[in-house]
């Protein structure tokens, strides 16, 4: 996994882990986070003592994130993702067409291909770490639409 990480990832990528990183000792996952390419923030899962332990390798560690991305094709020229380890049916703006990203499932929860949301787990993705233009393109196959759109319920 760290071969693969360090193939995706270059020394001053922004990485978001969403949790359940490392679930070892922090004697045994200290080494394993100096290996690894890239600035860190985690997203804390339901298994992160070992990690929490390590906490200075990572740029932050939070339970809940929004990032915005740049990119020219999103409203406004940004694109707003909620990071968080549990999958949520609804989140901040999902209405308008924000992205949830999560993990805790491991792949056992069945993809909804109507929400704008997925499971981001390595474990679900050939163990590699998703590049932003990644998980554009799967959410590219969503067959989402805004509510306001869907007609009468």
């Amino acid at each position: 996994m760290q071969r693969r990480w360090n193939e995706k990832v270059g020394k001053d990528d922004m990485v978001y882990l969403l949790g359940d990183f490392g679930l070892m000792s922090a004697s045994k996952l200290r080494p394993i986070l100096e290996g690894l390419n890239g600035r860190i923030c985690l997203i804390k899962g339901n298994h992160e003592s070992a990690a929490e332990a390590c906490a200075d390798r990572f740029e932050w560690i939070k339970d809940y994130y929004e990032l915005s991305v740049p990119d020219a094709e999103a409203h406004k020229g940004q694109r707003f993702i909620v990071l968080f380890h549990y999958a949520m049916r609804v989140w901040n703006a999902s209405h308008f067409g924000s992205w949830h990203l999560y993990g805790h499932t491991h792949g056992d929860l069945p993809d909804d291909t109507t929400s704008l949301s997925f499971d981001i787990g390595v474990d679900c993705h050939n163990f590699y770490p998703l590049s932003y233009q990644e998980v554009k393109a799967l959410m590219a196959q969503k067959n989402w639409r805004p509510p306001f759109e869907q007609g009468d319920r």
